[in-house]
């Protein structure tokens, strides 16, 4: 690291001016947790301060005070942190609530808790060379009015009531006089997605955006008054989605901090965030995003930093999943706390205290499952999938891809392109809450048409690579297909051609960044999804 992360002009950059393209994982569940990480969908554990209430019901006070001690102890450690550097990521975001760090009630009284577990969570970063982003996910009162600020009673209590804004500020400027000088943290992330929109059912608080816009521009002149140096996270309301509050810029070292999620993976959308940024001349962090499947982070986050836009993706771990880099395994009888959770039976302290016990083992790095699929899909390694219709969208036109006919409102994805997306099924049933449906569609390409893929070799073996696919031909084409450093080959794909593979030759050591070009010589082929290998 070569001194603190900072801005220029849509760029950041490092102490030596190098531009730093953020890469990482947020490590939710650890300093805030939220139910669905432990398998639990319903309001009574949905967020920290009634999970903790059940797991003292579940286990007794003296248990629960043990646990929850143990629990962060072992949620994340040193060797997740170097394991997500080995992996090829430089950043990690760190929430937490602020009730880790100062009491309630009157006054600002301290806890140190919060604190060392900072200490030693920025201790490991500067081992694994990771920048650190302290993240306010759980502020007091609340910042969202939702299950994932903690709040009491859904209502962003933080810009209602003075003592919540005073308590936050004092933290902030706490957090900045105490991590001044370290050049491991990588910038201060004021808030975590301000202000619910009203669509999500909670309420409509967008009579508060005025007091956001404040709350941003008093709690910067505190942190200002004891820290010049750190990079500002600023987000803006609604998840994080809403531009209206950057009219305006808060800070000469900011970045604009927007979050995706369930959205149509194409610049699309991006296009609202890409705009406010320029207008303000900052640069763009996309500080929250994932939950979705492999091939859509094949499709968004290779987008986003070809566009100079880093990334964070959530989360880093979370209880039997295949789309996070570690899985939680279930303890043996979990489903007997799920139960009691849903209005089931107790399952006994000593019976809940022994399931939990397995729980507290589970959560440790060396025994979660591991996904190195997830980051093979997020940088495009090979083996990975994608869809055809996200062929590259930079440079443009004429080397990431050409075609035949006109960019349009009415085609269904990627509207800034000349060349045809079509549905493939027309019947479609949203799999999972952030489905968007982007899988069904295809590319057609006509003859004379091209797309282009990027992909990151620099890890590969030397080995033959390998393109597999499915498509639709109604008549025969002649297709080719070739990397930028290798030779072409030509195929015939014949009438109804349903899948096929092809050879692209050996890639040699250090061959880094390549490109595979699919060229239609004759005919018309419509392609879904690619498999690289």
């Amino acid at each position: 690291m070569k001194g603190f992360l900072h801005t220029e002009g849509k760029k950041i950059t490092d102490g030596s001016g190098k531009e730093i393209l953020l890469t990482g994982w947020g490590l939710g569940n650890w300093l805030l947790q939220e139910g669905y990480m432990w398998k639990a969908y319903g309001k009574r554990f949905d967020r920290p301060s009634r999970i903790e209430k059940c797991v003292e019901e579940l286990t007794g006070r003296e248990y629960a005070g043990y646990f929850w001690k143990k629990y962060r102890e072992n949620y994340i450690r040193r060797e997740d942190i170097l394991a997500m550097a080995a992996l090829g990521y430089n950043s990690v975001r760190i929430p937490f609530s602020y009730r880790l760090f100062m009491e309630d009630g009157p006054g600002i009284r301290w806890k140190e808790e919060g604190f060392a577990l900072l200490d030693q969570c920025l201790a490991w970063c500067e081992e694994a060379g990771m920048y650190a982003f302290l993240d306010l996910h759980g502020a007091p009162g609340g910042q969202t009015g939702s299950n994932i600020d903690d709040s009491v009673d859904n209502v962003p209590r933080l810009f209602i009531d003075r003592d919540c804004r005073d308590k936050a500020c004092a933290l902030w400027k706490q957090l900045a006089l105490r991590y001044r000088s370290r050049e491991v943290v990588g910038g201060y992330d004021l808030l975590n997605e301000p202000i619910i929109p009203p669509e999500a059912g909670n309420g409509d608080y967008d009579y508060l955006l005025p007091a956001l816009e404040s709350f941003y521009e008093e709690v910067i002149t505190e942190i200002r008054k004891v820290d010049t140096g750190h990079m500002l996270s600023i987000e803006g309301a609604h998840w994080a989605t809403d531009v209206r509050i950057f009219h305006k810029k808060y800070d000469a070292n900011m970045v604009l901090h927007f979050h995706r999620y369930a959205e149509m993976p194409d610049k699309a959308c991006l296009n609202r965030f890409i705009e406010a940024a320029g207008r303000l001349d900052v640069p763009l962090w996309m500080g929250e995003t994932g939950e979705n499947t492999n091939p859509w982070y094949a499709a968004l986050y290779p987008l986003a930093g070809a566009l100079g836009i880093g990334y964070n993706l959530w989360p880093w771990k979370k209880m039997d999943t295949a789309n996070s880099p570690c899985s939680i395994r279930v303890p043996e009888g979990y489903h007997e706390i799920l139960s009691y959770l849903e209005k089931g039976p107790h399952p006994g302290y000593e019976r809940a205290q022994q399931i939990l016990e397995e729980y507290l083992v589970n959560i440790r790095y060396e025994n979660c499952e591991k996904h190195p699929e997830v980051t093979a899909h997020v940088f495009r390694r090979p083996p990975f999938s994608m869809q055809a219709v996200d062929f590259d969208a930079v440079p443009g036109e004429g080397v990431s891809w050409k075609g035949n006919g006109l960019p349009g409102e009415d085609k269904p994805y990627r509207k800034d392109t000349a060349l045809e997306i079509r549905e493939r099924d027309t019947a479609w049933d949203k799999k999972f809450a952030f489905d968007c449906g982007w899988e069904r569609l295809g590319l057609v390409l006509h003859a004379g048409e091209y797309a282009c893929y990027s992909l990151d070799c620099s890890l590969c073996p030397v080995h033959v690579l390998k393109l597999a696919f499915t498509c639709q031909t109604e008549e025969e084409a002649v297709v080719q297909f070739g990397r930028k450093e290798g030779n072409t080959i030509q195929v015939i794909l014949h009438k109804n051609e349903k899948e096929a593979a092809v050879s692209l030759g050996v890639i040699p050591p250090g061959t880094g960044n390549t490109t595979i070009k699919i060229e239609i010589l004759k005919g018309t082929v419509l392609f879904g999804q690619l498999h690289i290998s």
